[in-house]
Order: C-alpha cells, then structure tokens, then sequence
C-alpha cells in the first residue's frame, strides 16, 4: 500500500480517499513508464491488413471488435503497449494539481518531463505543433493514419502547455500553445455554415462534430486573451454561435450534424459545456451563458446516477465507461458554479469509480458490462484521464475551491 502524503488541515477527510487512488494510480503509471493500450488501437495488429483485406467495413468490424471484446484481445493479436501523447497532456495537467496542492518538486519535475516529451513527439509537417493518434483508425467519418493530427489532441494538449504557462510564467509553453493556434487557423481551417462556422477535426475533412469543433473555438479564445488578439475570439465565437443553434431544445446535443452522428453521449456534452464555459470567461461576451446553463442542466440530471454511477448515452446507462466517469468529475468540478449539487456529485462519481473500477495495483478498468468487466488497461481513455480529473477534485477540496495563483501575461506567436 503506497503511504498516504499528509493533508493540509482544512481538507475535508473523505479525501483522503481521493489522494490514495491517485498515489496508487501514480505509483502504477511510473511502473508502466507511461504505456499501455488504446480503445481505438485495433488495428495495431500485425494480423489486422491480412484479416480486414483494405475493407472499410471490415477494418471498421476488427477495430470495434477488439474494442468493445468483453477481454483483452490486445497480447493475443500482438498489439504492443505504447506510449500516447494525449495522455501525457492529461499527466501534465494532474502533476502540475499536485504539485500546486502538495508543494512537493517531483510533481513539478514530472510535469516539465511530460511536456518536454510532447515537444520532441509532434506531428511534423505542419503550421504549428499538432499532434495525433499513435495507431491507426477506421471510423465513421473515414480512415485516418498514424500520426495524423488532430483538433482534439492538440487542443486538448496546448491547454496543458498553457495551464503550466499560468502558474509558471515559462514563455515556450505559451509559444506552443500559441503554435498549435496557428496549426488550427492555418492547416485546419473550417467549415462555412449560414448558422456559423465549424472548425474542422482533422485536414482536409468536412465531418460537422459539435465537440471539437469547440474544443478548438475555446483554446483560440483562451489563447488570443493571453495574446491580446481578437481576431481569435472573433473564428471562436463563430464556432460557439454554430454549435448554439444545433443545441435542442432540453439542452442536449447530438455528437454531430450529420444523420450517422445522431447520438447523445456524456463526455461529449461535457466537452462541449466546458468549451462554452471557457469562452465566456475569456471573451466575456455573456451571448452564451444561457445555452451554458440549459446544457449543464441537461448533462447533470441525465448522465449521473442517484449514486454516482456515471451513465453513457442519454437514455441507456451501460456500458459503465471510465471517460464517462474521469469526464464526468472533471466537468463537475469546473462547472460546479452552475449547480450547488456538483461538487457533491463529483465525489460521488469519484467514490463509485474508485469502489468499481480501480484495479488493487492501481490502475482502472475500461469498461463495465452486465456480466463481465474488461479490465484492459487503456492509457489515455482511463489512467490519463482519470489521474487528471482525481487531481482537480482533490485540489478543489484541498484549496476549498481557490484558483492557484498563476500569471497570463501577453507572448508572442
């Protein structure tokens, strides 16, 4: 059992709880060196280009087959652990939580080490930093291989670059988050709407999805206030204002505009939420708090069980997925001013994830079914974004809810 670091006298004992998950998660992702599995990495295989025979169809069934396999199919079919750079955002970010609750210098240490590794691991070619998967997919919206940068990667990633900017006022994190604007602007670009603009997932395709769509509307607008560049707040607000008008009438959102997107899940709206959220706050413009508010409503009443149970799609709740969970508290957490019964509801996801779906060595599980658990240990979907999520709501708690001190101050593209 990993020993407990002591906690400062206004943190409320329940947790305690929350610490030693992520000490044992911690303890297992530096004995992993960072590596493990993917969701998504199907066909990784050797066997994969013999089997699916360069079919869409068949490239699609191998792939979800191995995903969505009761157990972990991944030794047998030769797919090799790996190291993903999404997941080293979200260990960034949760080192950095730890290190501004704890005080302790290794969580620092570990933060710069998972950022450096992202600067030598890009996806070269492009504008700016970008980054993608390290395996290939087959989805719905087309096939996409290795390495092909993503808005939702790189977004996700330069938001890590720019909370470590904040706190520590190092001028390259601001200058790579600023770089992976450039990419989106510059390489990305977007879709023309009458209704507004959607930013485009990856080069060169037209899929309309509502959630990356505005995770890069909200990284433009946090980055062009740290900048003082309002030509960013201005493509982010046609994005916000796209993605406003395809919000339903009870809230919700479908993934995307398109027929074969017509589905409602949890972690999406909660992207989608907290992209708004961060609009408003660094834009200020107030256009949108509404729709934030009628959203939130929505993903708080319908994706949370009376007991935390973290549910998966608007009206089923299996399977028990760990991105609904891990999604789900850090959503709470930093959308807890909308609702008095967030946080409450944060730690109860936390407690239900820790009791169901966190292995005794410390990692957690992918998935719960009716009759089985896949215990597969998936990196970025699971430990990243669990550890990520598990370190906010315990700075929340530790900090009774305070923002750390940090800097924004304007940097140069």
């Amino acid at each position: 059992m990993t020993e407990s670091l002591p906690l400062p006298k206004e943190v409320r004992p329940a947790n305690q709880e929350v610490l030693n998950s992520l000490l044992r998660l911690e303890k297992w992702m530096v004995e992993n060196k960072y590596a493990a599995y993917d969701p998504f990495d199907g066909l990784d295989s050797p066997l994969a280009p013999y089997l699916t025979l360069d079919s869409v169809w068949l490239r699609m069934a191998w792939q979800q087959t191995v995903r969505r396999f009761p157990l972990n199919l991944r030794p047998w079919l030769g797919i090799k652990k790996a190291v993903s750079s999404k997941a080293m955002g979200f260990f960034a970010q949760g080192y950095l939580r730890l290190h501004q609750t704890t005080g302790q210098e290794e969580y620092l240490d570990r933060m710069k080490f998972c950022l450096h590794w992202l600067l030598e691991h890009p996806t070269e070619g492009y504008s700016g930093y970008c980054w993608g998967n390290h395996f290939r997919v087959q989805s719905r919206g087309g096939y996409v291989p290795r390495f092909f940068p993503t808005i939702v990667w790189s977004g996700l990633i330069a938001n890590a670059f720019l909370d470590a900017y904040e706190y520590l006022g190092e001028s390259r994190y601001a200058e790579t988050a600023a770089s992976v604007c450039k990419f989106i602007i510059e390489d990305l670009g977007w879709v023309e709407r009458p209704e507004g603009i959607c930013l485009r997932y990856y080069p060169k395709t037209d899929n309309l999805i509502h959630n990356s769509s505005l995770l890069g509307a909200a990284l433009l607008a946090r980055v062009g206030l740290m900048l003082g560049d309002k030509s960013y707040g201005e493509v982010a607000d046609r994005a916000m204002q796209f993605t406003v008008h395809h919000q339903r009438a009870d809230g919700a959102w479908y993934y995307g505009v398109e027929d074969k997107y017509r589905w409602i899940d949890s972690f999406h709206t909660g992207y989608n939420l907290e992209a708004i959220d961060t609009f408003e706050r660094c834009c200020g413009s107030g256009r949108y708090r509404s729709s934030l508010s009628k959203g939130y409503q929505f993903y708080l009443n319908t994706f949370f069980g009376p007991d935390g149970t973290p549910r998966y799609y608007e009206l089923k709740t299996n399977p028990l997925d760990i991105q609904c969970a891990s999604h789900g508290i850090q959503a709470l957490v930093n959308l807890r001013a909308l609702n008095p019964r967030s946080l409450e509801t944060a730690r109860k996801v936390a407690r239900w994830t820790i009791a169901n779906m966190q292995d005794p060595s410390g990692y957690f599980y992918y998935r719960k079914y009716s009759l089985v658990t896949n215990k597969t240990p998936t990196l970025h979907w699971a430990q990243a974004t669990m550890f990520a999520s598990l370190a906010l709501l315990h700075q929340c708690e530790s900090l009774r809810g305070a923002k750390p001190a940090g800097r924004l101050e304007k940097v140069h593209a």
